[in-house]
């Protein structure tokens, strides 16, 4: 394990971008607002390029680099840090989070040009950005519920972000109430690591279950992996708790692309891809998480057939996803999952902004029933977005095609 010190201006960066717009926005240009919104995020993703080029560098056995900040919760035996941790699953996570996100805010400049809360706008993304990449960097579990907390609250204050409107408001709240209850899970579910193994830490908790795993309880193991998927059923918009994701699409359509694509909605497939040791040490909850997973893909799919709006075809797909995605963590093929979780972002970010494009162009209108025959004013549109729905489809050499495949495999 080796120490490297800059892994902190990945999520520092977007905060900083939250703290100066958020406080001087209303007075400053739009130019400079959306500059200084979109060099955050572009530093970013920079340095999490640079960092991931720095781990490949070192011998894969020992692929683990730590940031330590400082030193924050520390009482009778309890030792939790600000530490970033950056192995093989949190850079694919942190350069797809950072990069999908950064093309969603170069597309924002032009979707909000005209909204009187711009710098509103642009904080609020700043601070979801944030709050993801903390999440994804995490060394301890309570460390990633503060980055978890924190992307429920980005979505609440962006479903919501035209909050004139009554339903627009109400979204954000359903949004807000719905992760509140999986959450709820999750808390539990953190008590209970601590109670089993003394520790929060993901490094030593995989030490302790790697070589004390059979001395262990079997049953709080299990518990702790259902009570952790509960709030990941929240988040993830999985059988009971989907219904918020739909009504998601009140916020503007660049928000939806973030949520569905790049933040969010991926935070509960990466926790257990993070625990991954610890759900394999629970076979029946892996069992329950591929039941209510291939359940969940079914039958958000069928609901996806009945709808007229464009954003709520694209939400259900979205839950149908995830559906996928945990379908593979809940059967062991962890990679699979992740790597179907990364290629999701991009064609499912590349549907939402088509979808984008598609309303501006139709003055605001989102029923399917009234379009038809765009290809020759938005030719463009029409190819990126048929590139994203074969790649969607699965149809090959498209890269869903490959994720998708070693799912279902």
């Amino acid at each position: 394990m080796n120490n490297i010190y800059y892994i902190w201006l990945i999520p520092f960066l977007p905060l900083l971008g939250f703290i100066i717009n958020g406080l001087f926005g209303k007075k400053m240009p739009r130019w400079v607002v959306h500059w200084i919104a979109n060099l955050a995020v572009w530093g970013s993703f920079a340095v999490a390029v640079i960092a991931y080029l720095d781990l490949i560098k070192v011998i894969p056995s020992q692929r683990l680099l730590i940031d330590p900040v400082y030193k924050w919760i520390f009482s009778a035996g309890l030792s939790v840090d600000v530490k970033f941790l950056l192995d093989p699953l949190s850079a694919v996570m942190v350069v797809v989070v950072t990069g999908v996100s950064a093309l969603i805010h170069v597309y924002s400049i032009g979707y909000m040009h005209d909204d009187p809360s711009y710098y509103r706008y642009f904080a609020f993304l700043n601070l979801f950005v944030f709050s993801m990449t903390v999440l994804v960097l995490a060394s301890n579990i309570v460390l990633m519920f503060v980055g978890w907390e924190g992307v429920g609250l980005c979505s609440y204050l962006l479903i919501g972000f035209w909050f004139e409107d009554e339903y627009k408001a109400y979204a954000g709240r359903k949004a807000f109430i719905t992760n509140r209850i999986g959450d709820f899970g999750f808390v539990l579910g953190i008590l209970l690591i601590y109670l089993v193994f003394k520790n929060l830490d993901f490094v030593e908790i995989n030490r302790i279950l790697i070589f004390k795993g059979d001395t262990l309880s079997a049953t709080a193991i299990t518990l702790i992996a259902i009570l952790l998927f509960v709030g990941a059923t929240g988040k993830s918009a999985q059988i009971p708790l989907y219904v918020w994701l739909p009504d998601a699409m009140a916020g503007p359509t660049p928000v939806s692309a973030l949520i569905h694509a790049a933040t969010m909605v991926t935070a509960g497939v990466y926790m257990i891809g993070r625990l991954n040791l610890l759900y394999a040490h629970a076979p029946i909850a892996m069992a329950i998480v591929a039941a209510i997973a291939g359940a969940t893909a079914f039958f958000a799919a069928t609901m996806a057939m009945t709808q007229n709006d464009i954003k709520k075809v694209l939400a259900y797909s979205t839950i149908s996803q995830l559906g996928y995605m945990f379908m593979a963590m809940g059967v062991g093929a962890f990679a699979a999952g992740i790597f179907h979780l990364m290629t999701h972002a991009f064609f499912k970010a590349l549907l939402f902004l088509g979808s984008g494009s598609v309303i501006h162009a139709m003055g605001g209108i989102q029923d399917m029933r009234q379009m038809g025959g765009l290809k020759k004013y938005m030719p463009a549109t029409y190819w990126t977005f048929l590139t994203a729905t074969l790649a969607i489809s699965g149809i090959p050499p498209f890269a869903g095609f490959f994720s998708k495949d070693e799912i279902i495999w």
